[in-house]
């Protein structure tokens, strides 16, 4: 079985490209993801049973967590968010399988997550708004602050890949260290340990995301209400 450490490492060559195990468990998860809506999804009802009880549950809690965010967005933005939770919960649950290491312990695949973030944010506000009012807003209040504006949307995007890369791997070693010391007795306060930081730590990830976007789209319709309340 393979190790954590070794698991990150690369996990097969082609040609001069080297894929690494983090990402080949990330096509593993959106494969497993993209299966499991499908199958799902091909036995809803008028009256759900079971899992569909579940899932709407679910998927209630999600739009009531965005809608408090962000009122009146919620169909627009609900997609992208849902998936971003989902999917960083999930992948940090797969470090509780033996022999296997999170994904999001890899710096490489929160940095393509923030990476995401970072566009979603400019298209979520140019879609919104257009491109003219979206770009308007890193003049505001003055044009000196653009340098200022593009250093913090860079700044945010770095802390968002390494707080959930930090967590994670700390996590993962402090597990490690844990279990060398003091045996297999303490199996079970780990595992809570791994499943609470997971939920945690993917849920603030969703919801970094869904501020910074909210920001973006909010901060134009402040600066329209304040152009008619000028003009009124």
């Amino acid at each position: 079985m393979l190790s954590a450490g070794a698991f990150e490492r690369t996990f097969v060559s082609i040609g001069g490209l080297q894929i690494s195990g983090s990402v080949v468990m990330t096509w593993v998860i959106m494969a497993g993801l993209f299966l499991f809506s499908f199958l799902s999804s091909r036995t809803l009802s008028h009256k759900p049973k079971s899992l569909q009880t579940v899932l709407e549950g679910l998927v209630l809690v999600m739009e009531d967590a965005i809608d408090a965010v962000i009122p009146g967005k919620t169909a627009l933005v609900f997609p992208f968010i849902a998936t971003l939770w989902i999917f960083v919960f999930v992948a940090n649950m797969l470090g509780l399988i033996p022999g296997l290491s999170s994904p999001t312990s890899d710096l490489s695949v929160t940095s393509a997550l923030a990476i995401l973030v970072f566009f979603s944010v400019h298209w979520f506000g140019v879609r919104s708004e257009g491109v003219k009012n979206y770009l308007r807003h890193y003049l505001a209040p003055t044009p000196l602050m653009l340098p200022f504006n593009l250093v913090s949307e860079l700044s945010r995007t770095l802390a968002l890949a390494v707080r959930l890369f930090g967590n994670m791997m700390s996590l993962e070693l402090t597990a490690i260290l844990v279990l060398v010391v003091a045996g297999p007795l303490v199996p079970i306060p780990i595992l809570m340990l791994h499943i609470i930081e997971g939920v945690i730590q993917a849920y603030l990830f969703g919801m970094l995301a869904l501020i910074y976007i909210a920001g973006g789209i909010q901060s134009q319709e402040l600066r329209q209400e304040k152009e008619r309340g000028r003009t009124s």
